[in-house]
């Protein structure tokens, strides 16, 4: 479901890419999540406040404002789901015509006539709230500024800050499964300017551990973490960090 759910989320990268002005760090086309919606979410896409949601437990895509509308995406196809957000988005009143113009490439091959899928989200679910939850505890104890964001290409949940006074930056979320971890997994990086910090030095972590190689940062497997246990694992990678 991580699959379908990655690439639905296309729908609402698109919309923003449609109607907001770009920036230049593609940040206009992130995502927020709703822990009492269960929910990813476009930022106001006007002076309505109008989002463009996706349900997580629902599995569709919602409009967030004075119309509502919405469509069931099991069984739909892109064609169909493109359609829909054209017609809906006239209706709602944006002028530009919405547009499916992904500028990257997906890790998924798919054919105009594959359909959406629905089975069970609650285990999903769980993790974008355990994620967002830990994310948030960790920013507030460690007085940092950050937005949660879920960036569409990758999917991850994550978040991105300055250190102060210094010139280090760190960068922290929870990944999907991908090439380095085999499941959904929560991660910490240091920076100093666009370098990423070296670990080779680092003390052990209570969970979790550090990475050299490739990509240089911890990482802790999400089946073994609950909040306390991330936002643990955050902190004490944080304090190694900043050193």
């Amino acid at each position: 479901m991580t699959k379908q759910l990655h690439l639905a989320a296309q729908y609402l990268a698109t919309v923003a890419k449609s109607f907001l002005e770009a920036k230049a760090d593609d940040s206009h086309t992130n995502l927020g999540f709703s822990v009492e919606e269960k929910s990813i979410q476009t930022w106001p896409l006007d002076e309505a406040d109008t989002k463009l949601c996706l349900n997580y437990e629902q599995f569709s895509l919602e409009w967030k404002s004075h119309e509502g509308n919405s469509i069931l995406l099991d069984g739909k196809t892109d064609a169909e789901i493109v359609k829909w957000l054209s017609q809906t988005s006239k209706i709602l009143g944006f002028e530009k015509p919405y547009q499916f113009d992904l500028h990257y490439e997906m890790p998924y091959s798919t054919n105009p006539t594959d359909k959406f899928e629905k089975s069970d989200v609650k285990e999903l679910v769980g993790l974008r709230t355990l994620a967002q939850n830990a994310l948030k505890s960790f920013i507030e104890k460690e007085q940092l500024t950050s937005d949660i964001r879920i960036w569409p290409h990758h999917f991850d949940s994550g978040a991105f800050s300055a250190m102060d006074n210094s010139e280090k930056s760190v960068g922290m979320g929870m990944a999907i499964p991908d090439s380095m971890v085999n499941e959904h997994y929560f991660y910490i990086s240091g920076y100093k300017g666009h370098d990423s910090l070296d670990t080779s030095t680092f003390e052990n972590l209570s969970h979790g551990k550090w990475l050299n190689e490739g990509f240089k940062g911890a990482i802790l497997p999400a089946s073994k973490a609950n909040e306390e246990i991330a936002v643990q694992f955050f902190i004490e990678a944080f304090q190694e960090l900043k050193l």
